[in-house]
């Protein structure tokens, strides 16, 4: 058994005494990464009172960690299994793949980067003619080849095996020969100040060449996004021209988001396509 299994043990027991509204909430933030109050409130019909008392007490515990907004789990070295990920919050993501698609007329060229979210982006895509898509994801490259339409240019280097991202110095120069029209990018994390998070510092370098190569930058990010740690920087909100999400994000990062100028999109707010 390693340190991880240790840690894990130890805190089940805990976890198995709690109260079931506070063991809602510490398995919201295991799906999840990050627990916003207000979706507590909404859930659980308590005032925010009621929940804050909850966070603090998980938080004692040592089972969330208190962010802007809400909670969220310790770590942040470490993203969640790409299995889980695969299946959390599909019609979330489902959601933002058809809100992102909308975004992206035919005919267009665009990078898609490494992600759950932006392989529901691709899915929604597979109704569209004639892109030209460029991609460090297996998983993408292996959705858009079903449209005999498209051609999809897949990067060389290190290919990942827990997820199908490709990443390394090859990866890199490959997307700096490229200049396209659009970047459909995912996150793992989005502070209240703006700051863009990942876990993984080879998966980041890649997606900044591709935001530096590219003429509009489309962040797709659920909510659990909002608040959730990760100790790699990719850089700001203002790096990027908009930010599809599946609801209003919580009121602790609206400030972020003004400041940066974005297009904010999300359901039930219809889509706007974006100036070429």
């Amino acid at each position: 058994m390693n340190q991880t299994d240790t840690a894990v043990s130890v805190l089940k027991p805990a976890a198995n005494k709690l109260p079931p509204r506070q063991q809602t909430i510490l398995e919201l933030a295991r799906q999840g990464g990050f627990v916003a109050t207000e979706q507590l409130v909404r859930l659980f019909g308590v005032t925010p009172q009621t929940v804050r008392r909850d966070i603090n007490t998980l938080c004692e515990m040592k089972l969330l960690q208190r962010y802007h907004g809400g909670a969220g789990l310790p770590s942040s070295v470490e993203n969640a299994p790409y299995a889980d990920r695969q299946i959390q919050g599909q019609d979330e993501k489902q959601r933002i793949g058809r809100l992102t698609a909308a975004l992206i007329p035919n005919y267009a060229s665009l990078f898609i980067n490494i992600g759950t979210t932006t392989e529901a982006v691709a899915q929604a895509l597979t109704q569209h003619e004639g892109l030209r898509v460029v991609t460090n994801n297996i998983n993408v490259a292996q959705i858009l080849r079903a449209n005999s339409s498209f051609e999809v240019i897949l990067a060389g280097g290190t290919v990942r095996n827990r997820d199908g991202g490709i990443i390394g110095d090859s990866a890199i120069e490959f997307m700096r020969g490229f200049r396209l029209d659009y970047a459909v990018i995912g996150i793992s994390g989005i502070d209240a100040d703006g700051s863009l998070l990942d876990f993984d510092f080879g998966e980041v370098q890649v997606a900044k060449a591709i935001i530096e190569n590219s003429r509009q930058v489309l962040l797709t990010a659920d909510k659990s996004k909002f608040g959730r740690r990760a100790m790699v920087r990719l850089g700001q909100l203002r790096d990027v021209q908009a930010l599809i999400t599946s609801e209003a994000p919580p009121a602790a990062f609206l400030p972020a988001i003004k400041a940066s100028g974005i297009d904010l999109i999300y359901d039930p707010v219809p889509a706007i396509p974006l100036q070429q």
